[in-house]
C-alpha cells in the first residue's frame, strides 16, 4: 500500500502509487480542464473569424462598433479573431493573465450582443463562459 497525503489542495503519493490525471485533486483537475477550454475555444473562434465556418460573424456585430472603429464589420472581425488568438496562447503562456483577459473579452461580447439587441442566448452563453475565466484564474492564483 502507498501512502497519500494532501497539501495544498494537490495528492502527494509515495513510490508505486497511481500516476496521471487519476492521482490529481479535483482543483487540479479543474484547473486543467479550464485552461485547455480557455486555450482550445478562443484560438478556434478567433480562426474562424477569418473563415465564417461557424457563422457569419460580422451579425454579431453592433453597427456602433464599425462606428468608433472605421473599419469593415468583416475587416472588424479580423481584428477580433487576432485578438481572440492572441488570448488563447496568453492563457497557454500565463493562465494567470489569460484568464483575465478572456473574461474581458467575453465581458465586451456581452456588450455588444446586449448593444445590439439580440443574440441574448450567445451573451447568456458567454456570461457562463466569463465566469469560468474567473474560475480558472482563482485557481491559478491558488497554485501560485
Amino acid at each position: 500500500m502507498s501512502a497519500t497525503s494532501a497539501h495544498h489542495g494537490r495528492i502527494h503519493t509515495s513510490s508505486g502509487a497511481r500516476s496521471g490525471a487519476r492521482a490529481l485533486a479535483p482543483a487540479d483537475q479543474a484547473f486543467y480542464l479550464l485552461r485547455t477550454l480557455y486555450i482550445v475555444a478562443p484560438i478556434l473562434f478567433g480562426l474562424d473569424k477569418f473563415f465564417n465556418v461557424l457563422t457569419y460573424w460580422p451579425n454579431y456585430l453592433a453597427p456602433v462598433a464599425t462606428q468608433v472603429v472605421p473599419l469593415s464589420p468583416q475587416s472588424f472581425m479580423y481584428m477580433v479573431g487576432v485578438v481572440e488568438i492572441i488570448a488563447g496562447l496568453l492563457v497557454a503562456w500565463k493562465p494567470r493573465w489569460g484568464s483575465l483577459v478572456v473574461a474581458l473579452w467575453l465581458l465586451g461580447i456581452i456588450v455588444n450582443l446586449l448593444v445590439l439587441g439580440h443574440g441574448f442566448d450567445v451573451a447568456l452563453r458567454d456570461f457562463g463562459l466569463l465566469v469560468g475565466a474567473l474560475a480558472l484564474n482563482r485557481l491559478t492564483a491558488r497554485r501560485a
